[in-house]
């Protein structure tokens, strides 16, 4: 290698270790900042801990995935308000309950560990005190039953639970507790044979069957480890029997558990949700009370149907609550709503969807409704908490309601106007997707406040024009002709149908221009639809 090669090889080492160097001097590990997750709180830590037996697989998982405080103070408050059992008083019988079961939990399970944790504990804060208790705190000799084998032992401490029933249980449901240690911290145990302290011991404490030869010792202690094909007199002792109901007892929710004053116990969060939308209507009564019309719609695709006497049937079970902003109690409802179709219908019905009216009268303000949607086949569940405002409307100068989209319009005239979404004297199923398809007429319906009436005619002195607009110019005209009316001028009612089968697909607007010929007034409510 020649010098000048040398000189050039040094020069470029240079300036990589001076680029090092450099890049060593901006970059330091120790000033990075590091990606930590913030643990909650310790109060909310305590929280979860103390109330872990009465939650959900899914309310568990959903606290897991709260990032502030804010979210877990919500949280925390949805726990209580879902299991009120009277919602529209301030005490929450539940929640006090739950607590002192907490307190007697802790007085007297506790053993190395707070009460609430332990197996007696956490059975006794979900399902209250047994209906009896057969309690052997000492242990020491025992003559078995007959359906556990006869004979004489020596135990461990243990205790016998009994409750008459337990809901999404069982009925005549018996738990044993045994302490094995000595040490006061009874488990749940699997087994008769977990409490008998001399089942190693050989020849120690035979069952009657033992001594008889119908059964052998080797038989049981391989029961009692899981290994053995169990002999049992009573179907509850089956294995298969007591797994199950094991598994219930630590997956059901105390009876109390309530879902806005419901008796139906219904998560809060499903990992597969059933979605529906939901939307307000709102139109003038007086001057400081208004209805408010709330209709919640589902597709009937996410629906489970099945065969109920010969017809396709989906059920819906639907609870809600309304509040003020400050959380004071307005009224709940709770109602169901049946799908049904015969099989050739099924296909196309479940191209449709399913709805539900309910009616308020509010006064202006603001508010808040949760409503809870199940699917009683799957289970599915979906839940909206929606804010609303009812507005207030003028009284001294022309005002409408908001423009209904409506999927069907029926005059009620001469009929009996009641039931669900019967707005005065009109059935009106409001379309909440905005989406028609050709053929399928677009229904208007809206209410017109103090519009004024010509005294000569006795009909409104008012011009009603209905345009239909897209991309911002005027497809067609249609006016409003009062010959027919037989309303007062506070309130006019206007429903007309749209015909669609010369509109290509697109996205429209309809204006309805409403001109007050005597006080020269003018209002122009609008609303957006869809042609698919």
């Amino acid at each position: 290698m020649t010098v000048s090669q040398l000189r050039s090889l040094a020069v470029i080492v240079l300036v990589v270790t001076s680029s090092l160097n450099v890049y060593s001097q901006k970059i330091n590990p120790e000033e990075k900042l590091r990606n930590v997750k913030v643990e909650p709180k310790k109060a909310y830590r305590e929280w979860i801990d103390n109330v872990d037996p009465i939650l959900t697989q899914s309310e568990r998982d959903t606290w897991k995935k709260l990032q502030t405080d804010d979210e877990r103070e919500e949280f925390i408050k949805l726990v209580w308000r879902m299991r009120d059992p009277s919602p529209d008083t301030e005490e929450n019988e539940f929640k006090d309950q739950f607590y002192e079961r907490v307190a007697y939990a802790n007085e007297h399970f506790s053993s190395g560990k707070p009460g609430r944790l332990t197996d007696r504990g956490r059975i006794y804060i979900k399902f209250g005190k047994p209906d009896d208790i057969e309690s052997h705190p000492a242990g020491g000799a025992y003559e078995r039953p007959s359906y556990e084998g006869g004979g004489s032992t020596s135990t461990y401490p243990f205790e016998k639970w009994f409750y008459r029933n337990l809901p999404d249980v069982d009925s005549g449901v018996e738990i044993e507790f045994v302490d094995p240690t000595g040490s006061g911290e009874y488990r749940i145990a699997r087994n008769p044979d977990e409490k008998d302290a001399l089942l190693y011991v050989p020849n120690a404490g035979p069952t009657l069957r033992e001594m008889l030869g119908v059964d052998n010792r080797a038989d049981r202690i391989a029961n009692s480890l899981g290994f053995g094909l169990a002999n049992y007199v009573r179907n509850q002792d089956s294995p298969f029997e007591v797994m199950n109901r094991l598994n219930r007892l630590d997956r059901s929710q105390p009876g109390e558990r309530n879902l806005v004053g419901t008796g139906i116990p219904t998560p809060v969060i499903d990992d597969n949700p059933l979605n529906f939308e939901t939307q307000f209507n709102y139109f003038r009564l007086a001057d400081d009370r208004v209805l408010a019309a709330l209709t919640i719609q589902a597709d009937n695709s996410e629906l489970s149907f099945k065969d109920s006497g010969g017809l396709q049937t989906a059920r819906m079970n639907i609870f809600g609550r309304v509040t003020t902003v400050a959380d004071r109690y307005i009224g709940k409802f709770e109602d169901a709503v049946v799908t049904t179709a015969t099989p050739d219908e099924l296909i196309t019905m479940r191209n449709r969807k399913s709805a539900y009216a309910k009616t308020f009268i509010l006064n202006p303000g603001r508010y808040r409704v949760d409503v809870i949607v199940r699917d009683v086949e799957s289970g599915a569940t979906g839940v909206v908490h929606q804010a609303f405002e009812v507005p207030s409307f003028p009284a001294d100068r022309l005002s409408a309601s908001g423009i209904v989209l409506a999927a069907k319009l029926e005059s009620m005239a001469g009929k009996i106007a009641e039931g669900q979404f019967v707005i005065g004297t009109t059935k009106v199923i409001p379309n909440l997707s905005g989406i028609f398809t050709q053929n399928q007429p677009v229904g208007i319906y809206l209410q017109v406040y103090n519009a004024a009436i010509d005294q000569t005619t006795l009909r409104p002195a008012a011009d009603v024009e209905y345009v239909l607009l897209k991309d911002g110019k005027e497809l067609s005209k249609q006016t409003e002709d009062w010959r027919g009316i037989n309303e007062a001028g506070q309130r006019l009612t206007l429903a007309r149908l749209i015909e669609t089968r010369t509109l290509s697909p697109g996205k429209y607007e309809i204006q309805v221009r409403i001109h007050d010929q005597v006080t020269g007034q003018t209002i122009s409510p609008n609303a957006k639809f869809t042609i698919q």
